[in-house]
Order: structure tokens, then C-alpha cells, then sequence
């Protein structure tokens, strides 16, 4: 697991006076602000974060150091992060996306359905996207506790009992 967690990205300018597009990856959007300063992945630049007003698809916000739309747009694709100290706990059965992806799928017997490469929210349930071993199309795996029955951070790994056909 990282020390850091990605809760957002920034999709380009909003109009001319630096406001900027952010897609918020924290469960209630507005939530992002309150997680503040949010640096790059790599340290080298940190915002404080005020939302504006929602937007199609995301959030209107002012970030520090941003004041014009020229600003703004050449942080278009940059990720936010924030160190995972200052995320709250979580019960026992939730997980974060972030320590999901990666990990490596088995199923009840101890063979490899794959790796955890997305966790996509279809509404409903999460849904596993796993690149399975010998397969060019990933196959996508209900995040439920009937279908994955144990999640071991420590371990890095989950076990799985897929619906019958999935993987044939």
C-alpha cells in the first residue's frame, strides 16, 4: 500500500480566471476540499482547495497558486494526492480503490484468476476489472461478499468464488 492516495484529478480550466475542472474520487465530491493540501504524486507542488459550485462531471475549485486560465490548463491530467494518514479509517469489510488495484485474484482452490487492474462503480455494486492470465479481454468481477469472500491487504491478495462461466 502507499503512503499517498489519489482523491482527485484536475480536467482543465473552468472559464478565464483560474478556476479549474476537478473530478473528485472521494465518496461524497465536495469531501475533496476538506482533505486539503493536495500535492502531486511526486511532492513537488501542494494546493489548498476551495469548490466553487458543482459542475457537469465534476466540481468547479480554485487551487493556490492559480490565477489565470493559462495556469490552469497546464494542469489539466494532473492527479491529487493526499497522504493516507489523513484519510479516515474504514470498517473491516471497505476497502479504498487504490489498495484494491494491483492485487492478485485467486479463486477458492488457490488458482490465479488474475490481477486487480480497475475497481469501476457501476451504480449498484463495484466491479473488479481483472486481467486474467493467458486472456487479451480483462474480465469484470462483482465486488460483492457473496463473489469475493476475503480481501487480505496484508497478504496482497483476494479470493474469489466467480459465477459459474465467467472465465470460460
Amino acid at each position: 500500500m502507499s503512503d499517498k492516495v489519489c482523491v482527485g484529478a484536475i480536467a482543465g480550466a473552468f472559464g478565464v480566471r483560474g478556476e479549474v475542472r476537478l473530478k473528485s474520487f472521494t465518496a461524497i465530491p465536495e469531501d475533496i476540499a476538506n482533505y486539503a493540501p493536495l500535492e502531486t504524486e511526486d511532492g513537488s507542488r501542494s494546493f489548498s482547495v476551495k469548490i466553487t459550485r458543482q459542475i457537469k462531471n465534476g466540481l468547479a475549485a480554485r487551487l493556490s497558486g492559480v490565477t489565470s486560465k493559462e495556469e490552469a490548463d497546464a494542469l489539466r491530467g494532473m492527479q491529487l494526492f493526499v497522504p493516507r494518514d489523513r484519510l479516515p479509517s474504514l470498517p473491516d469489510d471497505e476497502f479504498y480503490h487504490a489498495d484494491l488495484i494491483g492485487l492478485e485474484v485467486t479463486d477458492t482452490g488457490g488458482a490465479l484468476l488474475g490481477k486487480v487492474m480497475a475497481v469501476i462503480n457501476n451504480g449498484a455494486d463495484d466491479l473488479l476489472e481483472l486481467r486474467a492470465p493467458g486472456q487479451k479481454q480483462t474480465v469484470l468481477l462483482p465486488f460483492t461478499k457473496a463473489v469475493v469472500p476475503t480481501v487480505d491487504l496484508a497478504q496482497g491478495r483476494i479470493v474469489a468464488d466467480p459465477p459459474e462461466g465467467l472465465f470460460s
